[in-house]
């Protein structure tokens, strides 16, 4: 009992002291800095605002089929002078003057009643070139994901390189060592020294090349993800979502790909475009109302008046300019369906090149490691056979500079098989928030649109900006 009671306050002394100690700052990981970018990156937050206008087309190709309502106010001062007025009594002419104040104010409805099915196509357009934009924003969006997933593994692939490089020069470090020592028993040459020396100043050149490379790479990740980099590691390739075969993932791409979906899209909205211009062919009716009241002052009396009309218009000719721009939507109809065989051939490409390199990669993976293995034997090897008196400096240098070339080409066909892999998924249309589990909240595109598509008033935008 008394042992449980001293482990029991021993607790409660030692828990807030561990509160208390610094806690590491965590690393970053691949799936953070991809939310990160999805939701800093300036780029796509550009994107986001221009759907956003693009969703006010649908509320103003509407307003055609709204009423237009218009006040009208007018003043007119008139003045009117008599040169020959009567005598008076006593004999003398004088200039006679009037003068007339009118105003007028009133109120004009103007109401479309049909013209030739050009405001329903407009708004149809208008909702295709939305949700074609839609599919361009989440082509946007997976395009930054994979940017960050890239750039993510440049600066792990190129921290890497630094600690390779630096680990090399160490080694030189002590093979000139051992060549000075060599020198001074007399069992080495000075050509050894000049060697092991002239191959230190290169490593360390070699180095300084690629302190600089990262510093390019974390730049573009800040530009990319938003924030400073920090404790980068070694991501591995993609496995969420991940097509089992090249046939299944063709076939995703060209069922999900938004490339290919925009393009879609965009067949629609040019047919409606088609049907607005032949509109213009076809009659059309607008009735107007006006109400008007107008004071005097001066000899006519005040008066209400109110007037509705309706008018009837019924193209004939013009100039031939509606025949012109029918041609012309249909030229665009047709250009929007190669689009789509284009995107289609595009996403097929994209698909089958980032397979290729993915596979490509992951052979060029495990045959370095293989590589690496036998080269570092042979080091060790050439190391004993030259402190027996077998090899030379150069041979030690040779077989270093070997080892270095696999350790390297590891790094950069660890990088490749990640960015292919997810490049693969960025083909599919499978590169989203969704699919990769990201801890941050997806942009729904269509709240907006549905807070917008139907306001008959108002300045401001949905932010209340």
């Amino acid at each position: 009992m008394v042992s449980t009671l001293r482990r029991t306050l021993l607790a409660l002394i030692v828990a807030p002291a561990c509160l208390a100690l610094p806690q590491a700052a965590a690393g970053e990981t691949l799936s953070g800095a991809m939310a990160k970018a999805y939701r800093n990156n300036p780029d796509l937050n550009a994107a986001r605002a221009a759907l956003r206008a693009i969703d006010e087309n649908v509320t103003i190709a509407k307003a055609a089929m709204r009423p237009q309502v218009s006040g009208v106010a007018q003043a007119q001062s008139r003045q009117t002078t008599l040169d020959k007025a009567p005598r008076d009594i006593f004999g003398f002419r004088g200039a006679r003057r009037t003068e007339e104040f009118t105003s007028s104010f009133g109120v004009t409805v103007t109401q479309q009643i049909f013209d030739g099915f050009q405001a329903l196509n407009r708004v149809r357009s208008a909702e295709a070139n939305v949700l074609a934009n839609r599919e361009a924003l989440r082509a946007n969006e997976i395009s930054i994901l994979l940017a960050a997933v890239e750039s993510y593994a440049n600066i792990a692939r190129d921290q890497q390189i630094v600690s390779i490089r630096k680990q090399n020069i160490s080694f030189l470090n002590e093979q000139l060592k051992a060549a000075r020592a060599r020198l001074e028993v007399g069992e080495g040459t000075r050509t050894d020294v000049s060697l092991a020396e002239a191959e230190l100043a290169a490593a360390k050149a070699l180095l300084t090349t690629a302190v600089s490379q990262l510093r390019q790479s974390e730049a573009a990740y800040v530009q990319i993800v938003g924030e400073a980099p920090r404790d980068i590691r070694q991501p591995s390739p993609a496995s969420r979502a991940m097509p089992a075969t090249l046939d299944q993932a063709v076939a995703t791409g060209l069922r999900e790909n938004p490339a290919i979906l925009a393009a879609e899209r965009g067949v629609d909205a040019a047919g409606y475009d088609v049907k607005t211009a032949e509109g213009t062919m076809l009659p059309g009716v607008v009735l107007q109302g006006d109400l008007y009241r107008a004071e005097n002052q001066g000899p006519s009396s005040d008066n209400v008046m109110g007037a509705v009309s309706a008018r009837i218009v019924v193209p004939i000719y013009q100039g031939g300019a509606e025949y012109g721009q029918i041609r012309r939507a249909k030229e665009q109809l047709g250009q929007s369906r190669m689009l789509v065989d284009s995107a289609r051939m595009g996403v097929r490409r994209d698909i089958v090149s980032a397979h290729a390199q993915y596979e490509a990669s992951q052979a060029a993976t495990v045959a370095t490691r293989a590589q690496i293995g036998a080269a570092k034997m042979a080091l060790d090897g050439v190391i004993e056979e030259r402190n027996v008196g077998q090899r030379t400096t150069l041979d030690v240098l040779s077989a270093q500079q070997t080892v270095l070339d696999a350790r390297e080409s590891l790094v950069a066909s660890q990088r490749n098989a990640v960015v292919a892999s997810y490049a693969l998924l960025a083909a599919t249309g499978r590169l989203t928030v969704s699919s990769q589990g990201l801890n941050v909240a997806e942009y729904r595109a269509e709240e907006h649109y549905e807070a917008v598509k139907d306001r008959w008033f108002g300045l401001r935008t949905v932010d209340t900006r």
